[in-house]
């Protein structure tokens, strides 16, 4: 028995702010919107595919902010940095760890989002 990988993570936004987070992750971050199953539409939200694996957003009355998140890899960590900052996203530096570079931001309902690079692809 093994755990072989993440299908997805779910992050929750404030009922009544779909359409600003769709214009947020779908818009701003350029993720690939796909379809709820019919039978969990009803609950609001939106769910992403990026590569393997998916984002699912959820809706709740009361979002926390904290230190939970996603972290997101990416190819070219200095150009999303300028496209975040083309679209006024806050962006704050993190303290470094052996073999990454790394930003974080908050989303516009405070949810932490980690970008991530390996040094070696910089």
């Amino acid at each position: 028995m093994k755990i072989t990988g993440i299908h997805h993570v779910q992050i929750c936004i404030p009922r009544e702010k779909e359409e600003e987070a769709r214009a947020f992750y779908k818009g701003i971050l350029q993720l690939e919107e796909i379809p709820k199953p019919d039978a969990l539409r009803k609950n609001g939200g939106m769910w992403f595919q990026f590569g393997h694996q998916q984002l699912h957003i959820g809706v709740e009355d009361q979002v926390y902010k904290g230190k939970h998140h996603p972290a997101f890899l990416v190819d070219d960590l200095t150009s999303f940095k300028n496209h975040l900052a083309l679209h006024q996203v806050p962006i704050q530096q993190e303290l470094p760890f052996p073999g990454f570079s790394r930003f974080t931001i908050r989303d516009p309902f405070g949810n932490r989002i980690e970008f991530i690079q390996p040094s070696s692809l910089k």
